[in-house]
């Protein structure tokens, strides 16, 4: 099967230590993916031409990382049918309140699926929830990473359970 590749956009270099999440987790279920700089405000074209050209491209999601005004997610969807994820980064004084309600308040036809503040190891699964529909190999890495997340649980709680006897 041809994996879609996922395009993962920072609006400025600085995100990348948030964004970093996202990039674990496509390389995790093996999905192919670009990185690139782009700003909504400083490079709009360069913004709305690689958003019109995704699909053409090979992509099949969109990921968009920013702060404070947080505008990137939106003009990317709003120059392509992809599904883009946005990511607000905690990048002012307001804690990333301002990039969160940037990015998920879109006007109706443009929307954007959010994930939490610096909620980018989300933004990395999303995107491999969207490939899997139509990629049964990430389907079934999604499916071992939660049964890996089931164990895990599991052992804290027998770790826990034994702390508590040994009060």
């Amino acid at each position: 099967m041809n994996t879609k590749k996922v395009a993962v956009i920072m609006g400025s270099d600085s995100d990348f230590p948030v964004v970093s999440a996202t990039i674990k987790q496509l390389k995790q279920f093996g999905i192919p993916f670009e990185a690139h700089v782009m700003s909504a405000h400083r490079t709009p074209e360069k913004a709305a031409e690689f958003a019109a050209n995704a699909e053409d491209n090979g992509f099949g999601v969109i990921i968009a990382a920013a702060g404070k005004a947080a505008h990137l997610a939106g003009v990317m969807a709003g120059h392509t049918t992809l599904p883009v994820i946005g990511i607000p980064v905690k990048a002012s004084e307001l804690d990333g309140m301002d990039a969160l309600l940037a990015t998920v308040q879109m006007p109706p036809g443009i929307p954007v699926a959010t994930v939490a503040i610096n909620g980018a190891c989300n933004a990395g699964i999303l995107a491999a929830q969207i490939l899997a529909l139509s990629d049964d190999g990430i389907r079934q890495k999604l499916k071992e990473a939660k049964q890996s997340m089931k164990e895990g649980v599991a052992k804290k709680d027998a770790a826990l359970q034994e702390k508590i006897a040994e009060l």
